[in-house]
């Protein structure tokens, strides 16, 4: 079995696997690097890392329109679910299952609000993503933290890090980050959408496999990957 990973921009993705998709932070919507539209996405689920503009994005207008479940920490998901959303609020160390697949939601070290009277709904999460036969991480906004072992424990195929610096961990403790994770295979995210965190990449690909041992592949937005 095989999933396909698209970089949508920023810390969003379209996850494909046996014709159902999952959608992780749809930040299309006034993002300058968006590789996609709201209505190109058609999710069984959307799963949200934080209450962030940059991550919840378009979840709302997608789930509306599409009847699919956001999945979120519990007062982020109560809140959306008050715009008429779908929701599944669940929260740390719980599992939940959707059409397809399931996730599981880990720490992470980041605030967590939206600026719509500048509420602070809950508290910011990882996502352990289980879905076309693949183990997958993504890490949200964190900064490094010392229980990434634990989350690699889980078995990772794939883990998705920030590497933006400035509002999470930048490059140096990211590769700290994956050396704890031990993952097969490294996507980096949150990085280069504004200038405040511009970085080069490719430079922490080649620090991470230097490091290591670990392939990083660096998607263009819009660019995918099978495994």
């Amino acid at each position: 079995m095989a999933v396909t990973v698209r970089f949508l921009g920023h810390a969003a993705f379209a996850l494909e696997a046996e014709g159902k998709q999952v959608v992780i932070d749809p930040f299309l919507t006034g993002n300058p690097m968006a590789a996609a539209k709201p209505e190109d996405l058609n999710p069984v689920a959307i799963l949200l890392t934080h209450a962030h503009d940059d991550h919840v994005g378009d979840s709302v207008a997608i789930s509306k329109r599409t009847g699919a479940p956001i999945i979120a920490t519990f007062e982020l998901g109560t809140y959306l679910a008050r715009q008429g959303a779908e929701t599944i609020a669940a929260n740390h160390g719980g599992t939940v299952t959707f059409d397809g697949g399931s996730v599981k939601l880990v720490p992470a070290w980041h605030t967590s609000s939206h600026t719509e009277q500048f509420l602070a709904p809950g508290v910011p999460a990882g996502l352990v993503v289980r879905f076309g036969g693949k183990t997958m991480y993504f890490a949200g906004d964190t900064c490094l933290f010392g229980d990434m072992a634990l989350i690699g424990e889980e078995g990772l195929d794939l883990a998705v890090v920030p590497i933006g610096d400035f509002y999470t961990m930048g490059p140096a403790d990211a590769v700290k980050a994956v050396k704890l994770l031990k993952p097969s295979v490294v996507i980096p995210c949150h990085y280069n959408t504004f200038p405040v965190i511009e970085v080069d990449a490719q430079a922490f690909a080649k620090k991470l496999m230097r490091e290591a041992g670990i392939d990083c592949t660096v998607l263009a937005v819009g660019e995918s990957i099978s495994f």
